[in-house]
C-alpha cells in the first residue's frame, strides 16, 4: 500500500501510484526498445529506422518521469549523515527544508524544459531517418516534470500538515 497501512488510500494516493506506474511503463519501453534494436541488428542485420533517436528521446522521457516517481517517496539516493543524528523534530524540519529546495529546483527545471519544448517545436527539429518531429518527445518529458512538481508539492504539504501520512519504510543502512 502506498501509505501507512492504517490510512486507507485516497484519490491523491491513487494519483501518486499512477505516476509511478507511468514511470515504470517508460522503463519497460526503453528496455524493449534496446532489446529489440540489439536483437534485430545482431541476428538479422536489420536496423530500425531512427532507433538511435528514439532511444535518446525515450531515455530523456524516462529520466524526467523517474524524477517524478522518486521525488514523492524520497527513495532516491540520499546522504543522511546529519538527519540520522538529530531528533525527530529536527528530522522533520530537515525533510521540509530539503523538500522545499527540491520543489524550487524542479519548478525552475520545469519552466526551462517548457521553453525547450517550445523552441524545439519552433525550430522544426526532426529525427534523422523518418523526419518525425522531436518536440512531442520533449513534451512528454515535460509532462513528467510537471508530475514531479505536483508530487513534490503534495509531499511538502503532507510533511508540513500531515506527517503521519509520510512513512519511512527503510531504516538507515550503513554501506559496507
Amino acid at each position: 500500500m502506498a501509505v501507512n497501512d492504517t490510512i486507507p488510500p485516497n484519490a491523491m494516493d491513487r494519483f501518486i501510484d499512477s505516476i509511478e506506474w507511468v514511470a515504470a511503463l517508460f522503463v519497460g519501453v526503453v528496455a524493449a526498445d534496446v532489446f529489440l534494436t540489439v536483437m534485430l541488428r545482431y541476428f538479422f542485420g536489420i536496423s530500425i529506422p531512427d532507433s538511435y533517436d528514439f532511444g535518446q528521446q525515450l531515455l530523456g522521457i524516462l529520466i524526467f518521469w523517474g524524477i517524478a516517481a522518486t521525488s514523492y517517496r524520497g527513495t532516491h539516493i540520499t546522504v543522511d549523515l546529519l538527519w540520522a543524528n538529530v531528533g525527530p523534530k529536527w528530522q522533520r524540519a530537515i525533510d521540509v527544508f530539503a523538500t522545499l529546495v527540491l520543489l524550487f529546483v524542479v519548478m525552475v527545471q520545469t519552466y526551462t524544459l517548457f521553453d525547450k519544448v517550445v523552441s524545439t517545436r519552433d525550430a522544426n527539429l526532426q529525427t534523422f531517418d523518418l523526419r518525425l518531429p522531436v518536440w512531442p518527445f520533449y513534451a512528454v518529458a515535460w509532462i513528467g516534470d510537471v508530475a514531479a512538481v505536483l508530487l513534490i508539492a503534495v509531499r511538502t504539504w503532507r510533511l508540513i500538515f500531515h506527517p503521519e501520512m509520510m512513512r519511512r519504510d527503510t531504516a538507515i543502512k550503513p554501506v559496507e
